[in-house]
């Protein structure tokens, strides 16, 4: 199985155990592949010993297991980074390794690569974003107690959690007391208690989408930033999903080595104070929005 199809595998499986509103259709035009392969994955998944259910019509998830099997729900919770780094730990491993070609063929065996099972074990947020999951798979309510707005101000929040932000940082939920979908900070949740109490309002849930740089939103804006070695390494280290988005060119004169950035963003908060911060390695090309953003801040703030 090569790279793409082991991220791909990867990401559905999250899609399949961390939100269960996904539809086939929708779960292809997710992964950017057919309704037809996405059944062969669920028909993979069946074969390898995992315990699909049919939630209705078009949904399947992955579910709980019993007691003396590992639940993968409680073991997976990989985001679309999480998953590069799964795959990178699994690239760098020789070819001769017989564990490397294990690897791809029974992707329960990651859990016994040390390193990736210190990043699941080692998440700060791994509680909440458990009982979250729980939530979302049941479609039940959940209390976020003491969280805190960005006031300081600490409250309970009474709330329907039906998706995760593509990093675990985020859970999108439909808020019952302001009667809206927001995004709530798992970080500063102190606690999630999940309610027997089901969904009321699920026909309003809705989330916008999100790009490389984490911020959501519903415009999409297209920039195009020209980055020097110290920019491309810092970008990929906080951002490692703008690797997609990213084309090295190639300088005729032999001149030092440059990166083309090339991307929709929701929103010119992430893509600007990157560029900013970077300023004498970072060049905006073909992107007035985004120079007009980086123009209106620098005056406002650094002058």
């Amino acid at each position: 199985m090569d790279q793409p199809k082991v991220e791909r595998t990867l990401r559905l499986m999250k899609l399949m155990t961390g939100n269960t509103t996904w539809t086939v259709e929708e779960l292809a035009d997710k992964l950017g592949t057919t309704y037809r392969t996405i059944y062969r994955y669920i028909e993979t998944f069946r074969d390898a010993g995992f315990a699909v259910r049919k939630v209705r019509t078009g949904v399947y998830e992955l579910v709980t297991l019993g007691r003396q099997e590992r639940d993968i729900s409680r073991l997976v919770y990989f985001s679309d980074e999480e998953a590069g780094i799964v795959n990178s730990l699994i690239e760098s491993l020789d070819n001769t390794n017989a564990l490397k070609h294990n690897l791809h063929q029974k992707l329960a065996a990651i859990y016994d690569v040390a390193p990736v099972t210190d990043f699941i074990s080692k998440g700060s947020n791994a509680l909440n974003v458990r009982e979250l999951s729980d939530a979302i798979r049941e479609r039940r309510c959940a209390v976020l107690h003491d969280f805190k707005s960005s006031s300081g101000k600490a409250k309970d929040r009474l709330v329907e959690p039906f998706a995760f932000t593509t990093n675990y940082i985020h859970v999108w939920a439909y808020d019952l007391g302001d009667g809206r979908c927001k995004l709530f900070g798992i970080a500063r949740i102190g606690e999630v208690e999940v309610l027997s109490r089901e969904w009321s309002h699920e026909k309003e849930h809705r989330r916008e989408q999100m790009d490389i740089f984490r911020m959501s939103g519903e415009r999409d804006t297209h920039v195009k930033l020209r980055l020097d070695l110290l920019a491309r390494d810092l970008l990929l280290e906080e951002y490692p999903l703008a690797a997609q988005d990213m084309t090295e060119m190639t300088s005729k004169d032999g001149g030092n080595p440059s990166w083309k950035l090339e991307t929709d963003v929701c929103s010119l908060r992430g893509v600007g104070r990157f560029a900013i911060g970077l300023a004498d390695h970072v060049q905006v090309e073909d992107s007035p929005e985004l120079a007009a953003y980086i123009k209106e801040f620098a005056g406002k703030y650094l002058y």
